[in-house]
């Protein structure tokens, strides 16, 4: 795959293993490759990324009081 994509094969190891995140350029490579956009791909290493970062901050959001409205 990393060769069909023109990339180093560390890089797809790497993007595989959640090491490192799908960056424009991969993402635009990706959209070639699998006939899609690259908003698709930015769009799910943005979505993880949210999974991620909620999980680690839970507490911290979760003791954040909504705004109430006047």
């Amino acid at each position: 795959m990393a060769k069909k994509l023109h990339v180093p094969r560390t890089r797809f190891e790497r993007l595989v293993g959640e090491a490192t995140p799908v960056t424009p350029d991969t993402a635009l490579r990706l959209a070639k490759f699998f006939g899609t956009t690259p908003r698709f791909w930015m769009n799910m290493q943005a979505s993880y990324d949210l999974v991620v970062e909620g999980e680690a901050k839970k507490a911290e959001i979760d003791s954040i009081e909504q705004m109430q409205a006047a």
